[in-house]
Protein backbone atom coordinates (compact mmCIF):
# COMPACT_ATOMS: atom_id res chain seq x y z
CA UNK A 1 0.00 0.00 0.00
CA UNK A 2 1.52 3.59 -0.56
CA UNK A 3 1.95 5.79 1.87
CA UNK A 4 1.83 8.68 0.20
CA UNK A 5 -1.58 9.75 1.45
CA UNK A 6 -0.79 9.80 5.10
CA UNK A 7 2.21 12.06 5.43
CA UNK A 8 4.28 12.47 2.03
CA UNK A 9 4.35 16.47 0.60
CA UNK A 10 5.71 17.13 -2.57
CA UNK A 11 8.19 19.36 -1.27
CA UNK A 12 9.92 15.78 -0.17
CA UNK A 13 10.48 14.17 -3.46
CA UNK A 14 12.40 17.01 -4.96
CA UNK A 15 14.36 17.36 -1.88
CA UNK A 16 15.30 13.97 -2.22
CA UNK A 17 15.35 14.35 -6.33
CA UNK A 18 17.78 17.64 -5.54
CA UNK A 19 19.94 15.76 -3.37
CA UNK A 20 20.37 13.11 -5.76
CA UNK A 21 21.56 15.16 -8.76
CA UNK A 22 23.72 17.01 -6.14
CA UNK A 23 25.56 13.40 -5.26
CA UNK A 24 25.88 12.70 -8.50
CA UNK A 25 27.27 15.85 -9.78
CA UNK A 26 29.32 15.89 -6.95
CA UNK A 27 30.84 12.44 -7.25
CA UNK A 28 31.18 12.96 -11.15
CA UNK A 29 33.34 15.54 -10.19
CA UNK A 30 36.37 14.27 -7.78
CA UNK A 31 36.02 11.58 -10.11
CA UNK A 32 36.74 12.86 -13.22
CA UNK A 33 39.07 15.74 -11.63
CA UNK A 34 40.12 14.35 -8.15
CA UNK A 35 43.17 16.95 -7.62
CA UNK A 36 40.66 20.26 -8.26
CA UNK A 37 39.29 20.66 -4.26
CA UNK A 38 43.23 20.14 -3.20
CA UNK A 39 44.17 22.93 -5.87
CA UNK A 40 41.81 24.92 -4.42
CA UNK A 41 42.50 24.81 -0.66
CA UNK A 42 46.42 25.21 -1.23
CA UNK A 43 47.17 21.97 -0.10
CA UNK A 44 49.35 19.00 -1.11
CA UNK A 45 47.88 16.32 -3.95
CA UNK A 46 47.25 13.57 -1.99
CA UNK A 47 49.74 10.53 -3.49
CA UNK A 48 47.12 8.14 -4.06
CA UNK A 49 44.37 9.91 -5.65
CA UNK A 50 42.77 6.94 -6.22
CA UNK A 51 41.32 6.78 -2.73
CA UNK A 52 39.55 10.03 -3.65
CA UNK A 53 37.59 8.98 -6.19
CA UNK A 54 36.73 5.84 -4.36
CA UNK A 55 34.69 8.44 -1.87
CA UNK A 56 33.45 10.50 -5.12
CA UNK A 57 31.93 6.88 -6.30
CA UNK A 58 30.54 6.43 -3.15
CA UNK A 59 28.76 9.52 -3.28
CA UNK A 60 27.52 9.63 -6.61
CA UNK A 61 26.13 6.38 -5.54
CA UNK A 62 24.36 7.78 -2.45
CA UNK A 63 23.04 9.84 -5.29
CA UNK A 64 21.19 6.78 -6.96
CA UNK A 65 19.61 6.00 -3.66
CA UNK A 66 17.73 9.00 -2.76
CA UNK A 67 16.65 9.58 -6.69
CA UNK A 68 14.93 5.86 -5.88
CA UNK A 69 13.71 7.48 -2.43
CA UNK A 70 12.07 10.33 -4.00
CA UNK A 71 9.81 7.74 -5.67
CA UNK A 72 7.81 7.63 -2.49
CA UNK A 73 10.31 8.97 0.49
CA UNK A 74 8.05 7.15 3.18
CA UNK A 75 8.07 3.61 1.90
CA UNK A 76 12.06 4.62 1.02
CA UNK A 77 12.80 5.62 4.50
CA UNK A 78 15.84 3.34 5.24
CA UNK A 79 17.51 5.14 2.03
CA UNK A 80 17.46 8.52 4.45
CA UNK A 81 18.31 7.08 7.50
CA UNK A 82 21.36 5.77 5.98
CA UNK A 83 21.86 9.40 4.26
CA UNK A 84 21.00 11.32 7.50
CA UNK A 85 23.47 9.04 9.38
CA UNK A 86 25.83 9.75 7.18
CA UNK A 87 24.98 13.40 7.47
CA UNK A 88 25.78 13.63 11.12
CA UNK A 89 28.92 11.55 11.09
CA UNK A 90 30.29 12.90 8.45
CA UNK A 91 31.01 16.39 9.67
CA UNK A 92 32.09 14.99 13.00
CA UNK A 93 34.47 13.39 11.57
CA UNK A 94 35.65 16.45 9.99
CA UNK A 95 35.84 18.79 12.76
CA UNK A 96 37.75 16.17 14.54
CA UNK A 97 40.47 15.99 12.03
CA UNK A 98 40.56 20.07 11.45
CA UNK A 99 39.72 21.34 15.28
CA UNK A 100 41.79 17.89 17.07
CA UNK A 101 45.19 17.84 15.30
CA UNK A 102 47.55 19.97 15.96
CA UNK A 103 48.64 22.89 13.06
CA UNK A 104 51.52 20.76 10.82
CA UNK A 105 50.44 17.57 11.53
CA UNK A 106 50.57 15.54 7.94
CA UNK A 107 47.46 14.83 7.01
CA UNK A 108 45.71 17.49 8.61
CA UNK A 109 42.62 19.39 6.77
CA UNK A 110 42.44 23.26 6.44
CA UNK A 111 39.25 24.91 7.77
CA UNK A 112 38.40 25.66 4.70
CA UNK A 113 37.53 22.17 3.96
CA UNK A 114 34.56 22.75 6.38
CA UNK A 115 32.61 24.14 3.95
CA UNK A 116 32.29 20.99 2.24
CA UNK A 117 29.90 20.02 5.16
CA UNK A 118 27.66 22.83 4.48
CA UNK A 119 26.70 21.68 1.09
CA UNK A 120 27.39 17.63 1.38
CA UNK A 121 25.42 17.67 4.68
CA UNK A 122 24.06 20.69 6.86
CA UNK A 123 21.58 21.41 4.14
CA UNK A 124 20.35 18.47 3.69
CA UNK A 125 19.62 17.50 7.84
CA UNK A 126 16.44 19.24 8.46
CA UNK A 127 14.60 18.00 5.54
CA UNK A 128 16.47 14.37 5.97
CA UNK A 129 15.07 14.40 9.30
CA UNK A 130 11.57 15.99 8.98
CA UNK A 131 11.00 13.02 6.58
CA UNK A 132 12.35 10.12 8.72
CA UNK A 133 9.51 12.09 11.32
CA UNK A 134 6.93 11.90 8.91
CA UNK A 135 8.07 8.12 7.78
CA UNK A 136 7.87 6.88 11.62
CA UNK A 137 4.27 9.19 11.98
CA UNK A 138 3.05 7.20 8.87
CA UNK A 139 4.13 3.66 9.45
CA UNK A 140 2.52 4.01 13.20
CA UNK A 141 -0.50 5.55 12.01
CA UNK A 142 -3.52 2.87 12.36
CA UNK A 143 -4.94 3.57 9.42
CA UNK A 144 -1.86 2.43 7.23
CA UNK A 145 -2.65 -0.65 9.03
CA UNK A 146 -6.34 -1.00 8.38
CA UNK A 147 -6.13 0.28 4.61
CA UNK A 148 -8.42 3.23 5.49
CA UNK A 149 -7.29 6.67 4.29
CA UNK A 150 -8.68 9.10 6.63
CA UNK A 151 -6.11 11.97 5.26
CA UNK A 152 -4.70 14.89 7.56
CA UNK A 153 -7.99 15.09 9.80
CA UNK A 154 -5.34 14.11 13.22
CA UNK A 155 -7.36 11.72 13.91
CA UNK A 156 -7.09 7.38 13.51
CA UNK A 157 -8.94 4.97 11.20
CA UNK A 158 -12.30 5.48 10.25
CA UNK A 159 -14.71 3.19 12.67
CA UNK A 160 -17.62 0.50 11.80
CA UNK A 161 -19.43 2.47 14.45
CA UNK A 162 -22.00 5.03 14.17
CA UNK A 163 -21.67 6.87 17.31
CA UNK A 164 -19.91 6.23 20.46
CA UNK A 165 -23.09 5.11 21.96
CA UNK A 166 -22.99 2.65 19.27
CA UNK A 167 -19.28 1.96 19.74
CA UNK A 168 -19.93 1.19 23.58
CA UNK A 169 -22.70 -0.79 22.85
CA UNK A 170 -21.02 -3.19 20.74
CA UNK A 171 -17.20 -2.87 21.84
CA UNK A 172 -16.60 -5.77 24.56
CA UNK A 173 -14.18 -5.99 27.39
CA UNK A 174 -11.59 -9.24 28.42
CA UNK A 175 -14.60 -10.43 30.39
CA UNK A 176 -17.44 -10.53 28.40
CA UNK A 177 -19.01 -6.72 29.08
CA UNK A 178 -20.06 -3.97 27.19
CA UNK A 179 -19.45 -0.33 28.08
CA UNK A 180 -23.07 0.12 27.81
CA UNK A 181 -23.42 -2.62 30.18
CA UNK A 182 -21.08 -1.07 32.72
CA UNK A 183 -22.44 2.33 32.50
CA UNK A 184 -26.21 1.22 33.32
CA UNK A 185 -27.03 3.41 36.48
CA UNK A 186 -23.56 4.21 37.12
CA UNK A 187 -20.37 5.72 36.16
CA UNK A 188 -17.91 4.27 33.86
CA UNK A 189 -14.97 5.49 33.96
CA UNK A 190 -13.58 4.85 30.83
CA UNK A 191 -9.49 5.43 30.85
CA UNK A 192 -7.26 5.37 27.15
CA UNK A 193 -3.78 4.55 27.51
CA UNK A 194 -0.50 5.68 25.38
CA UNK A 195 1.06 2.84 23.73
CA UNK A 196 2.86 0.11 26.79
CA UNK A 197 6.10 0.79 26.59
CA UNK A 198 4.98 4.91 27.18
CA UNK A 199 6.23 6.42 30.53
CA UNK A 200 2.97 8.22 30.91
CA UNK A 201 0.99 4.92 30.34
CA UNK A 202 2.62 3.14 32.92
CA UNK A 203 2.36 6.32 35.40
CA UNK A 204 -1.34 6.18 34.94
CA UNK A 205 -1.85 2.10 35.80
CA UNK A 206 0.29 2.85 38.51
CA UNK A 207 -1.97 5.56 39.60
CA UNK A 208 -5.06 3.84 39.06
CA UNK A 209 -3.96 0.70 40.86
CA UNK A 210 -3.08 2.77 44.01
CA UNK A 211 -6.65 4.21 44.15
CA UNK A 212 -8.58 1.77 42.56
CA UNK A 213 -10.56 1.11 45.78
CA UNK A 214 -11.61 4.60 45.54
CA UNK A 215 -12.21 4.76 42.12
CA UNK A 216 -14.29 1.63 41.94
CA UNK A 217 -16.30 2.93 44.54
CA UNK A 218 -17.73 5.60 42.65
CA UNK A 219 -17.15 3.58 39.12
CA UNK A 220 -16.55 1.09 37.28
CA UNK A 221 -13.09 1.16 35.51
CA UNK A 222 -12.61 0.19 31.97
CA UNK A 223 -8.90 0.71 30.57
CA UNK A 224 -8.95 0.91 27.02
CA UNK A 225 -5.20 -0.43 25.23
CA UNK A 226 -3.48 -0.64 21.81
CA UNK A 227 -2.14 -4.45 22.62
CA UNK A 228 -3.54 -7.54 21.58
CA UNK A 229 -5.67 -9.56 24.13
CA UNK A 230 -3.39 -12.13 25.10
CA UNK A 231 -1.26 -13.67 27.67
CA UNK A 232 1.32 -10.87 27.57
CA UNK A 233 -1.11 -8.24 27.87
CA UNK A 234 -2.77 -10.40 30.81
CA UNK A 235 0.85 -10.10 32.18
CA UNK A 236 1.24 -6.48 31.61
CA UNK A 237 -2.10 -5.48 33.56
CA UNK A 238 -1.12 -8.37 35.78
CA UNK A 239 2.12 -6.67 36.72
CA UNK A 240 -0.08 -3.58 38.43
CA UNK A 241 -2.66 -5.45 40.21
CA UNK A 242 -4.95 -4.30 37.43
CA UNK A 243 -5.47 -7.65 35.45
CA UNK A 244 -8.96 -8.17 36.75
CA UNK A 245 -9.87 -4.21 35.53
CA UNK A 246 -12.25 -4.44 32.46
CA UNK A 247 -10.21 -4.31 29.29
CA UNK A 248 -10.59 -3.44 25.47
CA UNK A 249 -7.96 -3.98 23.13
CA UNK A 250 -8.17 -2.00 20.32
CA UNK A 251 -5.21 -1.58 18.04
CA UNK A 252 -6.73 -0.09 15.30
CA UNK A 253 -7.20 3.01 17.53
CA UNK A 254 -11.24 2.64 15.96
CA UNK A 255 -12.23 3.23 19.51
CA UNK A 256 -9.59 5.96 20.19
CA UNK A 257 -11.43 7.73 16.91
CA UNK A 258 -14.95 7.34 18.07
CA UNK A 259 -13.97 9.35 21.62
CA UNK A 260 -12.40 11.75 19.10
CA UNK A 261 -9.09 11.16 20.47
CA UNK A 262 -6.38 12.99 18.27
CA UNK A 263 -2.89 11.85 16.67
CA UNK A 264 0.15 14.31 18.62
CA UNK A 265 2.12 16.34 16.60
CA UNK A 266 5.52 17.04 17.08
CA UNK A 267 5.11 19.38 20.52
CA UNK A 268 2.80 17.43 21.93
CA UNK A 269 5.07 14.61 21.36
CA UNK A 270 8.34 15.78 21.92
CA UNK A 271 7.97 19.19 23.89
CA UNK A 272 10.05 20.59 26.54
CA UNK A 273 7.06 20.23 28.96
CA UNK A 274 6.54 16.37 27.53
CA UNK A 275 10.29 15.82 28.19
CA UNK A 276 10.33 17.24 31.38
CA UNK A 277 7.41 14.65 32.75
CA UNK A 278 8.58 12.21 31.21
CA UNK A 279 11.93 12.60 33.25
CA UNK A 280 9.85 12.91 36.34
CA UNK A 281 7.80 9.94 35.32
CA UNK A 282 10.14 7.60 33.93
CA UNK A 283 13.65 8.22 36.11
CA UNK A 284 12.32 9.92 39.63
CA UNK A 285 9.22 7.78 39.64
CA UNK A 286 10.90 4.74 38.46
CA UNK A 287 8.42 3.87 35.73
CA UNK A 288 11.01 3.94 33.28
CA UNK A 289 10.80 3.70 29.48
CA UNK A 290 9.56 0.03 27.02
CA UNK A 291 9.34 -1.28 23.89
CA UNK A 292 6.96 0.77 21.55
CA UNK A 293 3.65 -0.94 21.88
CA UNK A 294 1.21 0.19 19.49
CA UNK A 295 0.82 3.92 17.88
CA UNK A 296 3.36 5.96 19.58
CA UNK A 297 1.44 9.02 18.21
CA UNK A 298 -1.80 8.33 19.68
CA UNK A 299 -3.11 10.69 22.76
CA UNK A 300 -4.77 9.70 25.31
CA UNK A 301 -7.84 10.76 27.25
CA UNK A 302 -10.40 9.87 30.49
CA UNK A 303 -13.88 9.96 30.13
CA UNK A 304 -16.95 8.92 32.37
CA UNK A 305 -20.14 7.41 30.64
CA UNK A 306 -23.22 6.73 32.39
CA UNK A 307 -26.16 4.90 30.60
CA UNK A 308 -24.12 4.53 27.83
CA UNK A 309 -23.72 8.42 27.44
CA UNK A 310 -20.61 10.39 28.03
CA UNK A 311 -21.22 12.81 30.64
CA UNK A 312 -17.22 14.15 31.24
CA UNK A 313 -14.50 14.23 29.10
CA UNK A 314 -10.85 14.98 29.04
CA UNK A 315 -8.94 14.63 25.88
CA UNK A 316 -5.32 15.66 26.52
CA UNK A 317 -3.53 17.78 25.03
CA UNK A 318 -0.26 16.30 25.36
CA UNK A 319 1.68 12.72 25.29
CA UNK A 320 2.17 13.97 29.33
CA UNK A 321 -1.33 15.01 30.70
CA UNK A 322 -2.72 13.29 33.23
CA UNK A 323 -6.15 12.93 34.92
CA UNK A 324 -7.37 13.01 38.54
CA UNK A 325 -9.14 9.85 38.33
CA UNK A 326 -10.91 9.98 41.62
CA UNK A 327 -12.35 12.90 40.98
CA UNK A 328 -13.25 12.07 37.61
CA UNK A 329 -14.84 8.63 39.03
CA UNK A 330 -17.49 11.18 41.18
CA UNK A 331 -18.15 13.05 38.08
Amino acid sequence: MSLTRSGDRPWMKWVLLAAGIYNLVWGAWVIARPMDLFDMTGIARPIYPGIWQCVGMIVGVYGIGYAIASTNPLRHWPIVLVGFLGKIFGPIGMLQNVWMVPVGTPGRLPASWLWLNVTNDFIWLLPFGVILYASFNAWNDPSHRSGLDVGDSGLGPKTRWSSVADANANVRTQLGATIQQLSQGRNALVVFLRHSGCTFCREALAEIARDRAAIESDAAIVLVHMGSEDPKSQAYFDSYGLGDVHRISDPLCELYHAYELRRGHVGQLFGASVWWRGFKAAILKRHFVGKLGGDGFQLSGSFVVRDNQITKSVRYESAADRADYCALAKS
